[in-house]
């Protein structure tokens, strides 16, 4: 990692990384968990962490950045504002009421986009949310995310065609606060 990076690994694991025991989403208990909303709801660490994001982006092939309720949305809208690519706030599920859309702020079918999410593990409403936009027409270019803890959610993407690409994985954080 270069300084810049590990810098920002350094103010992630500073700012969000807790321990104790944590039931994850996907039902694993773990004694270290990072806590999204502190890095996210932090204006300074949440334009750099989008920076990060806005250079991993793959160049012109995107349409939409897809941020996953609930951690992706702030994720994608920095990312959108620094990049200029339009965002898209995706639902865990479809309204039943009113547009009954799954995605707000635009339409999906026949658009690439990027999916953003905060912290993956194993992937599982990534994979859920991924099929449910290609259901309505969308190409999936990749799925970005802040921090891949490596407990198989790139392995589980790739089983379903997607891609991953992370700024840090869960070494490159404990490395950092070394």
């Amino acid at each position: 990692m270069t300084d810049r990076p590990a810098s920002l690994a350094h103010r992630i694991y500073a700012r969000a990384h807790l321990t104790g025991e944590f039931r994850l989403r996907s039902g694993k208990v773990s004694s270290e968990y990072f806590d999204k909303y502190l890095f996210e709801s932090d204006p300074e660490l949440l334009h750099a962490v989008g920076q990060a994001l806005v250079e991993r982006l793959p160049e012109g092939v995107v349409d939409a950045l897809a941020g996953l309720e609930l951690g992706g949305v702030p994720l994608a809208t920095m990312a959108s504002q620094l990049s200029g690519v339009p965002a898209l706030f995706v639902r865990k599920e479809a309204k039943v009421y009113g547009t009954c859309r799954l995605a707000e702020g635009g339409e999906v079918d026949g658009q690439r986009l990027v999916v953003v999410e905060d912290v993956i593990t194993s992937g599982g409403q990534v994979i859920q949310s991924c099929r449910d936009l290609r259901e309505r027409g969308a190409d999936i270019v990749t799925v970005l995310c802040v921090i891949d803890r490596e407990e198989g959610g790139r392995e589980n993407l790739a089983e379903q065609k997607l891609s991953l690409t992370s700024v840090f994985t869960m070494a490159q954080l404990r490395a950092a606060a070394g």
